[in-house]
């Protein structure tokens, strides 16, 4: 396993439960002797997973994607052998994940494709795997799929690519859903009646037809901070978000709702918008609506900006 941040470690933990030896690796020395601690063998460098292990391998990566998991990729074509797997769990774009595999596979190496979802949670619960790759590759890979997911929750979708094309999919959903979970609560707290926002969240779990485990999430959080006073109204997000909106676009498909969502976690980011200025000044302009003037401070902040 390399990467060992919360969805890596978890996982490695999960396999060690079931009886599985994992090698770990993480650029963060004290998350590889944390899984030595756990059972777990440590490795200090790539090269040292690759010949810690017993040929054919299983290489599992864990890490962001983009640069980071392109650069491990690297590392290992150049010294995995035939015959060995390589499984990308992250999430990387799928056109890059078809990419690498039919350049890993001139060199008889198997790249499969996991979109891996369940969060932190998954080390008790159970993850849901979306696997993408050939059949042999993955067939090999079952009783490491058996452990890591809930029942049920692992399946073969199709060709490489179509594990991370999946999860792109799901990722743009939980974009939607979290922007509408998000609007009305907002609408419950300023609405006419005064609600306890936790116990509404509560109520809806209790068979709601909108009941969820982000239901669940947004309990515990409410009942934590219930103005959310500790927390930046500032949404980033990771890319699958944006990906499902692109490929949307490429195949003609309208996803009105994911867009939305994607842009108002564009929004949430600005800080006095230049765009809302223009809204301002022309209604000033062709309607003689009044304006709130700026304060020298906040207009010399909006200028460097």
């Amino acid at each position: 396993m390399i990467g060992l941040g919360r969805m890596g470690a978890s996982m490695a933990r999960r396999l060690l439960a079931d009886g599985h030896r994992v090698v770990g690796y993480d650029c963060e020395r004290a998350r590889v002797a944390a899984l030595v601690r756990q059972g777990g063998v440590g490795a200090k460098t790539i090269e040292a997973v690759v010949s810690t292990l017993h040929p054919p391998r299983a290489v599992w990566l864990m890490l962001p994607a983009n640069d980071p998991t392109e650069q491990a990729i690297e590392k290992l074509a150049g010294r995995l052998a035939r015959g060995d797997v390589l499984v990308d769990g992250g999430n990387s774009f799928y056109k890059d994940s078809v990419r690498r595999a039919e350049r890993l596979a001139s060199a008889g190496i198997a790249l499969v494709d996991v979109g891996t979802s369940g969060g932190i949670r998954g080390l008790e619960r159970g993850y849901c795997l979306m696997v993408g790759g050939e059949v042999s590759a993955v067939r090999r890979l079952r009783p490491l799929f058996k452990s890591l997911a809930l029942a049920g929750g692992s399946r073969h979708i199709g060709p490489s690519g179509a594990g991370h094309f999946v999860k792109m999919v799901h990722n743009g959903i939980e974009y939607g859903m979290l922007q509408a979970y998000a609007e009305g609560l907002s609408l419950l707290r300023g609405g006419p009646y005064r609600v306890d926002l936790e116990r509404i969240a509560h109520l809806w779990n209790q068979g709601g037809v909108i009941r969820s485990w982000l239901l669940e999430l947004a309990e515990r959080v409410l009942a934590r901070d219930p103005e959310l006073r500790s927390i930046a109204g500032y949404v980033e997000d990771s890319g699958e978000g944006r990906w499902t909106v692109q490929e949307a676009v490429a195949f003609g498909i309208p996803l009105p709702v994911i867009s939305a969502a994607l842009c108002s976690r564009f929004r949430s980011r600005a800080t006095d918008p230049f765009g809302d200025k223009v809204v301002a000044a022309l209604r000033r302009e062709f309607g003689g609506h009044a304006v709130k003037s700026t304060t020298p401070s906040t207009h010399a902040r909006s200028a460097r900006q």
